[in-house]
Parts: structure tokens; sequence; C-alpha cells
């Protein structure tokens, strides 16, 4: 097992100076603090997995326990501010009650008999294949809305290959044990950590204020001007405006670039380089919210649901609606229109 302990202590240093860069760096403070959670997570449970040690007493190796058995919910929580999408406070109550719960009852329990301890273990690693999935698949659903080419691949990559790689190993967990898993397992495993783990400090090394950017920076400001071809691909997108594509509800900037006959790469240029969007959602925001905003003043809509305003707008629900609307204008719909018709 000599290899394998090596290329898990190799795994933990990398990941350990990952950390304090990123820690240190120009990231915003709640990203830095759950990309350095999620790192020192990873580094826990390598260290329990390390042959080396095999800890199994004391209140050390117990926070260390818990910090291994964190990493599906660290990641779940980072993929949501990396991508920006508001975290539901009952799921995030949820994943702390199990990942705390079940670490609790495994200390407590563990003389109880096999039975209970394997009940218990499986409860939160089925746990963990749950939000370790989700965050895989907020991270494909929103690879699109970035309208950098290589800060959406870098964001896009951490999170499937961690994401990935925490699903791998817990799924292991559940059909080999913890303890039980041979060269056969550990090895490839070790090594296949090793690898992503370099592969991601090459990554964010480099790339630390592309991938984690502040998304409470301004947009970024357009250009001057537009080249000929910048020029005709702009009017396609103010006639396609005009004509209210931004109601569609789930489009895509793949979809848009379809209908405007361009290369997705130049739109995703048009939007962020030339016209100052940081993000597709925002560009859409920016004009769905500028329709709501003159529906809910207009004497003639008063009695218009704001539900109904919403979803004409394309958006999937009402909440995603009130969110972007709050962060955009700084009141509810229902507070804005309260104001706005009885000034009027």
């Amino acid at each position: 097992m000599l290899l394998d302990t090596v290329m898990r202590m190799l795994a933990i240093g990398q990941l350990l100076l990952i950390a304090l860069v990123i820690g240190r760096g120009r990231a915003p403070r709640p990203i830095r603090i759950a990309t350095a959670m999620l790192l020192l997570g990873v580094c826990c449970y390598l260290t329990l997995a390390t042959h080396l040690f095999r800890p199994t007493e004391g209140p050390f190796w117990a926070v260390v326990q818990l910090m291994a058995q964190s990493v599906p919910l660290l990641l779940w929580i980072f993929s949501h501010l990396l991508f920006e999408r508001a975290i539901d406070r009952r799921a995030l109550i949820a994943g702390i009650a199990v990942t705390v719960g079940c670490w609790a009852c495994f200390f407590f329990t563990r003389y109880a008999g096999l039975d209970l301890a394997i009940a218990i273990a499986s409860i939160q690693r089925g746990v963990s294949l749950i939000l370790a999935g989700h965050a895989i698949l907020i991270a494909i659903r929103e690879r699109g809305d970035d309208l950098i080419e290589k800060r959406r691949q870098l964001r896009v990559g951490f999170v499937i290959v961690v994401g990935t790689l925490a699903f791998v190993v817990v799924a292991l967990e559940m059909l080999f044990g913890f303890r039980t898993t041979g060269p056969e397992i550990a090895i490839p495993q070790a090594a296949a950590i090793l690898v992503a783990t370099t592969a991601m400090g090459v990554a964010l090394l480099q790339s630390d204020p592309d991938l984690l950017f502040d998304p409470a920076q301004p947009e970024p400001a357009p250009a001057p001007s537009f080249s000929p071809s910048e020029h005709v691909l702009n009017r396609k997108l103010e006639t396609a405006i005009a004509e209210t594509i931004y109601r569609e509800q789930g489009l895509s900037i793949g979809a848009l670039a379809e209908l405007l006959e361009t290369p997705e790469h130049r739109l995703r240029s048009l939007i962020n380089q030339r016209l100052g969007y940081r993000n597709f959602s925002a560009f859409l925001n920016h004009h769905r919210i500028g329709e709501a905003k003159a529906l809910l003043v207009d004497p003639q809509h008063v009695d218009l649901p704001i539900l109904t305003i919403a979803m004409d707008l394309g958006y999937s629900s009402l909440a995603p609606f009130n969110r972007a609307f709050r962060e955009t204008v700084g009141q509810s719909p229902s507070e804005y229109r309260r104001a706005n018709i009885v000034r009027n």
C-alpha cells in the first residue's frame, strides 16, 4: 500500500496549497470560504483513507471524519455559489442535519451493533450521492449561461470533476465498505484523485480571477464601437429583442445563436464584450424586468396576477422572477406595483 499512501499524500499537499492560494485570493469571501472548506474536506477524506494513519479515536479525528463526510454537502453549496444560484434553505438545513446527524450517530452507536452502523452509513452515503449528483446537474444545466468561454469551461469542469470523484468514491464505499477495499480499488482511486487534483491545481492557480469572479462587481463596460460583422449581428439581436424573443421560456444562448444564424461564440462575445453583460441570465433579466416594470405600473394591468406576468416573460415559476426583480429594482414586484400605482 506504499504507492497508494504516496499518491494520497501528494494529493493532500496539492489540495492544501490550492486552498491556501484561493483563500488569500481576490474572489468574493463566500466563494473563497466554500472553496477552501471543500478542498479541506477532500484532504480529510484522503487522510482517513491513507493506511499510514487509520485513526479511530479522539476528538481531532472525529472532526476530520465530519469534514470528510461533508464533502458532498460542501460541493453542493460551492456549486450554488459558483453558478450564482439561490440556495434552498430547507434543503441546506436538511443536508446539514443528515450529515451531522449521521456522523454523531456513527460515533455514539458504533458499539451498538454492525447492522445499525451499516444503516447509518447507508443513509449518509445515499444523501451524499444525491448532493453530489445535484451539484453535477447544476453545472451541466448552467454551462451555457456564462459568456466568457474560458471561465465557463473551468467552472463546469471543476464541479463535474470533483462531483464525479465524490460520486464514484461514495458509490464504491457503498459497494465495498470504507475499510475493506483492496489495492485493486484503492490504487486506481488514489491515482484518479491525484490526477484530478493536479489538473485542478493547474487550472485554479493560474485562473483564480477567471473562475472565481465576484458576482457583486459591476457589469463589464461595453466596447466603444462594433466591427462591421458585430454591427450586423447586433442588428439581428435587436430585431429578435423587439419581437420579444426573451419571453421564450428556457431560452439558451445556443438556441438564440441558432435563431440568429451565427456561431455561439460570436454571440457570447457580442453580449459580453460589446453590450456589457456578465452572463446570459443578466442579459435576459434586463429585458424581462424592464417589461415587467412597465406592466406593473400600467393601470390597465393592475389586476393582472404577478405570476401571470412572470410566466408570460419566460420565467418557469414565481420564485426566480421575484429574486431577479428584487436584485434589479431593490423591491419585490408587489411592492413596486403598490408604490408606483399609488404615486400615479
